[in-house]
């Protein structure tokens, strides 16, 4: 199959739904074979099918990424069954809602379990296996965070999710300078509002009609919008690119 990353492999966090499943699609549809992970196997399974029926290539692995100790043998799985890993999306995340006065121990260490740890030893396995496997040295290799314009901007109630935001995008910067040696390139996105099916009740109820009202372009993103900075990070358009942070927002974070 042909098309932007034709030839690569890569792998999508938190691919069972939401922009991890469109990442996923897109990917796939541009040539390169995909790897969905997530943990809910169930879904996942459903959406490597669809691939795979298409003409494309897909596997599904359950992986949850607060386990560190478990994404290395997962990135081995998916290297034994598509072939050497060039492009990681470390897309998993979780919310971290709750005023500062109120959130609990337990939801702020959930949050930057998934957010900050979870994404960083993401990136750093599969930044090991891109160096072993030639991806870096061939000028292959990307890794893309997902951020948010919450590491930008404060969000009422959210300093947790801001927090973890606004460590994915500082860590990107710092994989970027650690690693531009090596030949991998490390980029993030950072998505301002987009509707998906988490969100979507709640954007649907009178609340989320008057936060939207409060856009600037009284609208919500949609999961496409990320597409074309997904393929250019991804694909040949980084070869000038790390530890650049791309703001896709609609204008949401003027």
């Amino acid at each position: 199959m042909q098309g932007i990353v034709a030839g690569g492999v890569a792998v999508v966090t938190g691919a069972s739904s939401g922009l991890g499943r469109r990442f996923a699609h897109i990917l796939a549809d541009q040539g390169a074979a995909v790897a969905l992970l997530a943990r809910r196997t169930d879904r996942l399974q459903a959406e490597a099918d669809a691939i795979n029926a298409r003409g494309g290539k897909a596997v599904a692995l359950a992986l949850d990424v607060s386990d560190a100790h478990a994404i290395g043998p997962v990135l081995d799985q998916v290297q034994a069954a598509l072939g050497p890993i060039s492009i990681m999306i470390n897309n998993a995340g979780v919310g971290g809602e709750g005023r500062s006065l109120d959130i609990t121990p337990e939801d702020f260490d959930a949050a930057f379990a998934v957010n900050v740890r979870g994404l960083f030893f993401g990136a750093r396995e599969a930044a090991r296996r891109m160096i072993e496997n030639g991806r870096a040295q061939a000028g292959e290799a990307r890794i893309i965070n997902i951020a948010s314009i919450a590491s930008q901007k404060v969000l009422p109630g959210l300093t947790t999710y801001c927090g973890t935001k606004a460590a994915a995008a500082h860590m990107t910067k710092g994989m970027a300078l650690e690693w531009a040696r090596h030949g991998i390139a490390v980029n993030a996105i950072c998505p301002g509002y987009i509707e998906t099916e988490i969100n979507s009740e709640w954007f649907a109820s009178e609340g989320g009609k008057k936060q939207i009202q409060g856009l600037p372009r009284r609208r919500l993103g949609q999961e496409g919008d990320l597409d074309a900075a997904l393929l250019m990070l991804a694909g040949p358009g980084a070869r000038g690119m790390t530890g650049s942070l791309i703001t896709v927002d609609d204008g949401q974070s003027l």
